[in-house]
């Protein structure tokens, strides 16, 4: 039977943790702090070991770079309540095997504890010192989902390709996958392909030799040649012409190419990030780009949220950058209303996060008071949003009271009830993907309420 150690200061914590552990086979040995385990581990070891990032005393991640000094095959998993990429960075830094960000729902916790347990013997290595990562901030479980990508990536030189619209933050991914990789004391070269004119694209990416065309006086190094050793970052690479992709392919399957007019080959050593607000699939099937490059760059493939869909998120970006803005102009960081931050996490944000960023910042200039009422906010906010995207839940509900009303219903406030309760219960549950747990805890029911809720409802155990 499997022995798993479980450490934490919060008795709770380790109750639950331990309860479901047993639940399911396995050995469980419970520690308040990590000078316990320390002193444990002199007599034997567990097959994973699980541990608080925040104690007294012996720090988690101090544990965890302790622990995996003396025994890297030893799985361990941080339990951490931050919500930054730095922080994720940091656990797997300490040489975690995983980490558990909190609250957790007992599900993932077992899926994660089982996956550590059958992959016991491979340690998660050493990764660089983490960096400020600018407004990479997010509890949401695809950001979440994000930052482990980029930890389990920090050793690999693979391509990657990013995902997401405008505005998510493909930039600040590309560039946080270079800063932790081996590669980190190299060249990042990020090009923009889409700004960039097709008949020039070419020698910007390849470099020419003087004399290759009009107005080439004289040779010029391409981004390929600058990034040798290190990492190219080609955003909008849906964007590119087809003839570049050819040579694209090219340079990623061979890793040598020509710079136009030139008869020399060159030899490049570089790791190719490229980001697509596009689906890139669609564009292969209509013939728009190349099936075979298309591969090339998606060996691992990292999908970033909209703001839509991290709503959560909101309250904790529109904080970072108000203070960021405050710092900046140095001035006092302004405070939102709590009408003002319903209006700003109800509202759409079609420009995602450098929308956000950037209202922040025009709050900030414009706003005349420290505390920022709704009527201050800037005028796009109360703009009519698209279909399905209604500013406010109460005129929905307003037109069905009416309507039925009009009807002549009697026990409107029942029916509407288990109709309100019916649809909050359905999308908390497709939120948290199923997990019934932290359904609870966004709908503030405890376990007890939701199983009556679920039978009462007719949901489908």
């Amino acid at each position: 039977m499997k022995e798993i150690w479980v450490v934490d200061d919060d008795d709770s914590i380790r109750w639950v943790l331990s309860r479901a552990l047993k639940k399911h086979d396995y050995e469980v040995q419970a520690f308040s702090d990590g000078e316990s385990v320390l002193a444990a581990l002199n007599k034997g070891e567990p097959a994973v070991l699980i541990t608080d990032i925040r104690m007294p005393g012996i720090s988690g991640t101090e544990l965890a770079k302790q622990v995996s000094e003396s025994m890297p095959e030893l799985p361990i998993i941080i339990m951490t309540a931050h919500t930054d990429l730095d922080s994720a960075l940091a656990s797997y830094k300490s040489g975690a095997f995983e980490y558990l960000p909190k609250p957790f729902d007992i599900d993932d916790a077992l899926a994660i504890i089982e996956s550590a347990v059958n992959q016991r013997g491979q340690s998660a290595g050493d990764v660089v010192e983490p960096i400020k990562t600018g407004s990479m901030i997010g509890e949401a479980p695809a950001m979440q989902e994000v930052f482990r990508a980029i930890g389990r990536l920090a050793k690999s030189n693979i391509n990657v390709l990013i995902w997401g619209e405008s505005g998510t933050g493909k930039e600040l991914v590309a560039s946080a996958l270079h800063q932790f990789s081996p590669r980190a004391d190299k060249s990042y070269i990020p090009i923009n392909t889409a700004a960039i004119p097709a008949e020039l694209l070419e020698s910007e990416l390849f470099g020419h030799e003087k004399g290759a065309f009009t107005g080439a006086h004289e040779r010029r190094i391409g981004r390929f040649e600058q990034a040798n050793g290190g990492t190219l970052f080609l955003d909008e690479i849906g964007d590119m012409p087809a003839e570049l992709q050819t040579r694209l392919l090219r340079v990623l399957s061979e890793g040598k190419f020509y710079r136009v007019g030139g008869r020399e080959q060159i030899s490049v050593d570089v790791r190719v990030l490229a980001a697509t607000n596009q689906e890139l699939e669609k564009r292969v099937a209509l013939g728009k780009f190349r099936e075979d490059l298309y591969h090339r760059l998606n060996v691992i493939r990292i999908d970033i949220p909209a703001l839509r869909q991290r709503k959560e998120d909101v309250p904790l970006l529109i904080k970072h950058f108000l203070k960021e803005s405050a710092e900046e102009l140095q001035t006092d960081m302004k405070q939102l209303t709590d009408e003002s931050m319903l209006a700003m996490v109800d509202y759409h944000w079609p420009g995602n996060v450098r929308q956000l960023e950037n209202s922040c910042r025009w709050i900030t200039v414009m706003a005349p008071g420290s505390s920022v009422d709704i009527a201050e906010l800037p005028k796009e906010i109360f703009a009519p949003q698209p279909e399905g995207l209604s500013s406010s839940w109460e005129v929905g509900l307003a037109k069905v009271a009416k309507q039925y009303l009009n009807l002549g219903k009697d026990d409107i406030l029942d029916e509407l009830r288990v109709t309100f309760e019916r649809v909050l219960l359905n999308e908390a549950l497709k939120f948290t993907q199923g997990h019934r747990q932290q359904a609870a805890k966004r709908l503030g029911w405890g376990r007890n309420t939701l199983t009556r809720k679920l039978k009462e409802l007719n949901f489908e155990d």
